[in-house]
């Protein structure tokens, strides 16, 4: 026996192997539709779960920064309005110095860079202030559709359990 002879018989013997094996494959029973169905609602089940953790964990990592953006809101309120206050008293200086030494003394001229000094760190804790409460929107916002998402995901693991019972009471 030579190899082209060998090689011959073991393909003859694979390709008819192959024949029987697809022969017996078309033969076997076509699976349940009902086994289907439950097979179905279970994975329709386990993937509501894992949206449902998913969308609980959006939610809570929404809420944190929430109340993170909240406390520096009121921090910035708190700059802000300490701020204000620094005015004011300059504000009162001014006056003071202006009819004490004049309108150019040297006392003057250093309340006026004070006011302006501290109505530049005001406007900027405004700043702040206005886009803290821009952030605390946006986060309220994403999470009001986190909490949308769970209730839609709870809805829909309630319905796919339903099925998978009325699936396995019909069997």
């Amino acid at each position: 026996m030579n190899a082209q002879s060998l090689l011959r018989r073991s393909m003859l013997v694979l390709g008819v192997g192959g024949l029987l094996v697809t022969g017996a494959y078309a033969q076997a029973p076509a699976p349940d539709p009902q086994q289907q169905d439950i097979h179905s609602d279970k994975k329709d089940i386990r993937q509501d779960k894992r949206d449902l953790a998913s969308d609980r964990a959006d939610r809570n990592a929404d809420q944190r920064d929430i109340n993170h953006d909240r406390r520096d809101l009121n921090k910035d309120r708190v700059d802000r309005n300490q701020d204000q206050r620094d005015i004011n008293k300059d504000k009162r200086d001014l006056r003071k110095d202006d009819a004490k030494y004049g309108a150019n003394s040297a006392q003057a001229q250093a309340d006026r860079k004070d006011l302006r000094s501290d109505r530049v760190d005001r406007n900027k804790d405004q700043r702040d202030i206005n886009k803290d409460k821009r952030d605390l929107t946006a986060d309220r916002k994403d999470r009001n559709q986190d909490q949308k998402d769970i209730n839609k995901d709870k809805r829909d693991l309630h319905k796919d359990r339903k099925d998978l019972r009325h699936d396995r009471k019909a069997k």
